[in-house]
Parts: C-alpha cells; sequence; structure tokens
C-alpha cells in the first residue's frame, strides 16, 4: 500500500486545524473529501490519519460533493446589522430633498403610478452635493428606484405646438402652490374627468372572477342605449391627499365646476382650513375651467364673496393637463377601481368612487348633483369688467388672483 510522508500528512493536519473552527459537520466532510481527491491512491487512509475523521465520514463527503441536490448554505459571518449603513440610514431627509429638487421637474402619467424626470443622475447628485450630501450617481439611481422612478424614454403624447414658457410656467405653478403651503392655506388641483355613459357597456380594464363566466355586456356602446351621462368633476386637496368629486347629469359648464369647488369647501374645506383667508386653484388651461372662459371668472368672484377669501388660479400651459396633479393622484385611482365594472347607474358610479383608496391614506368623497347647469351663457365684457381680478406680471391670462368684495 502506498504510503505518505509524515510531513504531508502534518501538513494535512496543520490545514485542518486552522479550518476546523470555522466549519459545520457537512463542509468538514467535504473538505476531506476533496483533500483525499487531491491526493489520489490512499488518500482516504492519510486524511483519516491526519484529521481523525473516518473513512465512512470521508466517503460521505464524497457522496455530498457529487449529489444532484446540492444545497448551497450562506450563512451570515457578520453580526446581524453589521457592516457600513447606507447614507439613507444615516441621512433620511436626503429622500426628501431628492424630491424636492425634483418636483418642478416631475412628470406623471395618469394611468401609471411610476413617474419619471429630465434630470439625469449626475446633475442631480451635484445638486446634492451644494446642499452637503457626497452622493454619487449611482446612489441617487438606487434612492429613485426605491421613490417609485425609472428611466423613460420619449412617449409620442401631444399632437400640437407646446408653450415656448410650457416649462417656466410649472416652475411658477410649483413656487405658488409651495407659498401657499408653508402659509397653511388650502391648495386644490380641479378638473373635469372623462365622461362616462350609464348602463350596461364594456369597461376597460380586468377583474378576477369564475373562469370562463365574463360579466356580460352590450356589444354597442351607443349612445342612444344610455339611461344618462355622468360628468364627474374633481377636487384635490394637495395637502390632506383628499378628494372630492361631484357627479353631474347634464352640462359640464362654469357654473357647473365653481359649484363642485363650493361643495367641496362646505363638505371637506372648511374644516380643515378654518382660518383660511385665501385659496389657489390649479386647472387647465381649457374645459369649463379654462383661462379664456369669461363665465368661470365670474363664477369665481361670486364664490370669493361668498366665502369671503381671495382665490388664486393658475392655469397649466395648453397641452400640458396630464401634468394636472389631480390627474395621476385622484382620477387613475379611480378608473383602477373601476376597471372591468359597467357602470349601470348614478349609484354605482357614487359607491365606486368613494370606495377609491390608496395605500398612502387617500380619502375621496362624492356627490349626485342633479341641478340644471344650462349651456350657451354670455358673459359680456361688462359684466366681466367686474370682476376684481388681478393679474400676475408672468402670464396674466394664466395666473391670477381675483379678489374678494365682502
Amino acid at each position: 500500500m502506498y504510503r505518505m510522508k509524515r510531513k504531508e500528512i502534518e501538513s494535512i493536519k496543520r490545514r485542518y486545524e486552522v479550518f476546523e473552527p470555522f466549519m459545520n459537520e457537512k463542509t468538514k466532510r467535504v473538505w476531506a473529501a476533496i483533500e483525499a481527491e487531491e491526493i489520489g491512491y490512499g488518500g482516504k487512509i492519510a486524511v483519516s490519519t491526519a484529521t481523525g475523521l473516518s473513512r465512512n465520514t470521508i466517503r460521505k463527503g464524497f457522496e455530498d460533493r457529487n449529489s444532484d441536490k446540492i444545497i448551497h448554505v450562506k450563512s451570515q459571518i457578520r453580526k446581524s446589522g453589521g457592516g457600513r449603513k447606507k447614507l439613507v440610514y444615516k441621512h433620511p431627509e436626503i429622500e426628501q430633498e431628492l424630491c424636492g429638487i425634483l418636483e418642478p421637474e416631475i412628470r406623471g402619467e395618469p394611468d401609471s403610478s411610476l413617474l419619471w424626470t429630465c434630470k439625469s443622475l449626475r446633475n442631480l447628485s451635484s445638486e446634492l452635493k451644494t446642499k452637503g450630501y457626497n452622493v454619487s450617481h449611482r446612489v441617487v439611481g438606487e434612492i429613485l428606484k426605491g421613490l417609485g422612478f425609472s428611466l423613460q424614454g420619449n412617449r409620442k403624447t401631444y399632437e400640437g405646438k407646446g408653450h415656448p414658457d410650457r416649462n417656466e410656467q410649472f416652475y411658477f405653478i410649483h413656487n405658488k402652490v409651495k407659498e401657499f403651503q408653508q402659509n397653511k392655506a388650502p391648495v386644490i388641483s380641479v378638473d373635469t374627468k372623462k365622461k362616462e355613459l350609464i348602463g350596461n357597456f364594456k369597461n376597460n380594464g380586468r377583474e378576477w372572477s369564475a373562469k370562463g363566466n365574463p360579466e356580460k355586456v352590450n356589444v354597442y356602446d351607443f349612445p342612444s342605449l344610455s339611461t344618462g351621462k355622468a360628468i364627474p368633476y374633481g377636487v384635490y386637496d394637495l395637502a390632506e391627499n383628499k378628494g372630492w368629486v361631484n357627479i353631474g347629469m347634464n352640462h359640464d359648464t362654469a357654473m357647473f365646476a365653481v359649484n363642485s369647488i363650493r361643495m367641496w369647501w362646505y363638505d371637506m374645506g372648511r374644516f380643515t382650513y378654518s382660518d383660511a383667508s385665501e385659496l389657489l386653484i390649479t386647472a387647465d388651461g381649457g374645459g369649463s375651467n379654462g383661462s379664456r372662459v369669461k363665465l368661470w371668472k365670474t363664477e369665481i368672484q361670486k364664490l370669493a364673496n361668498e366665502l369671503k377669501m381671495d382665490i388664486s388660479v393658475c392655469h397649466f400651459p395648453p397641452g400640458t393637463s396630464k401634468w394636472n396633479k389631480i390627474e395621476h393622484r385622484l382620477f387613475s385611482y379611480i378608473s383602477k377601481n373601476w376597471r372591468g365594472k359597467p357602470l349601470l347607474s348614478y349609484e354605482v358610479i357614487v359607491k365606486l368612487i368613494s370606495s377609491t383608496k390608496t395605500k398612502k391614506g387617500l380619502i375621496v368623497k362624492t356627490n349626485l348633483d342633479k341641478r340644471e347647469y344650462p349651456k350657451g351663457i354670455k358673459i359680456s365684457d361688462k359684466e366681466l369688467s367686474k370682476v376684481n381680478i388681478k393679474r400676475e406680471k408672468f402670464h396674466g391670462e394664466w395666473n391670477y388672483k381675483i379678489i374678494s368684495k365682502n
């Protein structure tokens, strides 16, 4: 039988004594099998002599090493919580600082929870460094992913020509909102959601149901088959994450829009902002609350007089209605909540909207508005001149304050 030199056996013994404290039973026999395999003929006897492990144990090590069911065990060596802490753990306020930098540039898709920004990671890293945070662009990317951002390409969604002052108007609105919120004054985002036909019509989206048993709806979505039309006008409180939806039944007019804001104030706003002396409304540039609608301004004047508070209005530039906060903080969740459900009646719409909730605590109240809002009301220049309006220096047609006459 092949005999190893005592010197070589002593070498195996020393290696085993060094590694033995760090090995469990399985790793010991696998290590021993590897040593024996390296030696070749007579290896099992030599390793057994050097380590004190039995030849059966070493044979079991060969079986473990060559098994098809190898389980890789990754045991934690360092103490729980050990190692260098991530920067966001040391400075949790860094996320808030990053959001503060991004806010004016944020873009949102109404039907998606993802956000994206036009600023590069290196530029964001540089801006954070000016605020005293030594953050690499890679870490900025990790923070953004944690906040729900992603890197997105362009998407063709706007067919018209962009206004040259579009971005400047975004900054103006952002600063105005920040100013009001610092003064604890209410800031609301308003808009009319897509009008919906009442009846057994197909509603986009899917929901879980028994296999092979989808809800049956009409083949055709003709208005003549409907029993009515729902016009949801929304009011979203940016600071409180609360929404109010007034469901009209006939026409989407400026009178309907302002009356929806009025009802929000009496049902929700006045309880939250009991000491408020001014209100800021952010709205689209068109529709019933458009910047050129004379009836909108005269009705806002009536509301300002009634509430005895000044009302400021900021309109989004043409073609940018998707950036209005209400779109992706309220309307998108309503659409998700009623996906795949036919809107059979006004009562169904009221229940579906009022049951809309989010993990961030969104609360939504609804009202079915049965009032008549006639179309075609003309406001003369003389009537418009009675509106106590103060226009901002920057695009006064978009940014103005209607001062209460009481």
